[in-house]
């Protein structure tokens, strides 16, 4: 990625309200797996595969930073 690519980046963001987001939720979570699963994935379910998508999904959106 160039110096200039990574300037026009929309992510990161910071969350809305300090340390949370109350569009963080887990019908976001259930959303993205859900669409992952209909491009022909398999389902995630309970447990550490959900847990990953949740911290990979936190990361994406805060940053690597971001607790």
């Amino acid at each position: 990625m160039t110096a200039e690519a990574a300037r026009e980046r929309a992510y990161p963001v910071p969350p809305l309200n300090g340390d949370g987001d109350p569009r963080f939720t887990y019908g976001l979570l259930d959303e993205v797996a859900g669409v992952i699963e209909a491009h022909g994935y398999p389902k995630i379910m309970n447990g550490p595969d959900l847990m990953e998508l949740h911290v990979g999904l936190f990361r994406f959106l805060y940053g690597e930073g971001a607790a």
